[in-house]
């Protein structure tokens, strides 16, 4: 089943992508970022210190009402029977938010995988993996809490057999999260099972769950963890992947633009025999508060 592995670590939102000589892929994705501030040029309490402080909420928040365009690139090392080829997957990630009343907004998620992935003979496969789109029913927030409910589907984009499943795939998504002071956590967790495509290809049964915890700091400054949990449950070993770990991040401004950074490692603690015991995330985030608000 290639192009499980990739599939996982493409997809905050679900799909296994698996590399060529290891028994499952490693999850994508991930959602949460923070935003930015001058810090230098700013002081606590100002109205653009406050404006940063709400706009580094939402940017931490997957379902927020903000448009966004993350590039998330998670970098696996240690594949393999000798534990030296290495899995890429940078996932383009446009977040766009729609007001279908006062009351309730639709949160669009997509994932586009770029994956490159050990092939034969210590080569490596580059290519576009398997899309994954995501759509949120947002209600307006009660208190601290926001929740968002949808579907999530896997389409058979990959340009290559080993990038993708071959399958056509749909399930239920949810998102919670909680805000309080300078906290934000909560979770995002969906199932996807395919439906049709390839009949000589694996079906897909993926599980995947990200909780993610975030703590603003001074200065834009801000302390994350969010592990990417997947289950591949048409594997009959090594089901799970179990990353720990976490990282650190800013919001900053390039003139008026406001982007969100952050670099983030995990162990992969729990993995299948054949899969990488590190993975690096590293991402870059454009924010657009006014389209998003």
């Amino acid at each position: 089943m290639p192009g499980l592995v990739a599939l996982a670590l493409a997809s905050s939102s679900v799909g296994p992508v698996k590399a060529e000589g290891a028994d499952q892929a490693a999850p994508v994705a991930a959602p949460v970022a923070n935003p930015a501030t001058k810090a230098d040029a700013k002081q606590a309490g100002s109205p653009e210190a406050d404006a940063d402080e709400s706009l580094a909420e939402k940017a931490q928040n997957p379902i927020a009402n903000l448009i966004s365009l993350p590039f998330q690139n998670n970098t696996t090392f240690g594949l393999g029977p000798n534990q030296d080829r290495v899995l890429n997957v940078l996932n383009i990630q446009p977040v766009v938010p729609f007001a279908l009343s006062k009351d309730l907004n639709l949160v669009t998620r997509t994932i586009l995988p770029v994956v490159s992935q050990p092939a034969f003979a210590g080569q490596q496969r580059t290519g576009l993996g398997d899309i994954n789109p995501s759509f949120f029913f947002v209600p307006k927030p009660r208190g601290a809490w926001t929740l968002g409910f949808g579907p999530t589907l896997l389409l058979p984009t990959a340009t290559d057999q080993s990038l993708g499943s071959g399958q056509w795939g749909a399930g239920p998504a949810g998102v919670a999260v909680y805000t309080k002071g300078a906290w934000v956590a909560g979770a995002l967790v969906n199932q996807i099972w395919s439906f049709a495509g390839d009949r000589d290809r694996s079906a897909v049964s993926a599980f995947l769950v990200q909780p993610f915890l975030n703590y603003n700091l001074p200065g834009g400054w801000y302390l994350v963890s969010a592990p990417i949990i997947t289950a591949n449950w048409q594997s009959t070993s090594g089901q799970w992947i179990l990353p720990v770990g976490g990282g650190v991040g800013r919001l900053f401004r390039v003139g008026r633009q406001p982007m969100n950074a952050s670099i983030q490692a995990y162990g992969n603690v729990i993995k299948p025999d054949g899969f990488g015991g590190v993975t690096v995330r590293a991402q870059i985030q454009f924010l657009f508060p006014t389209g998003g608000s």
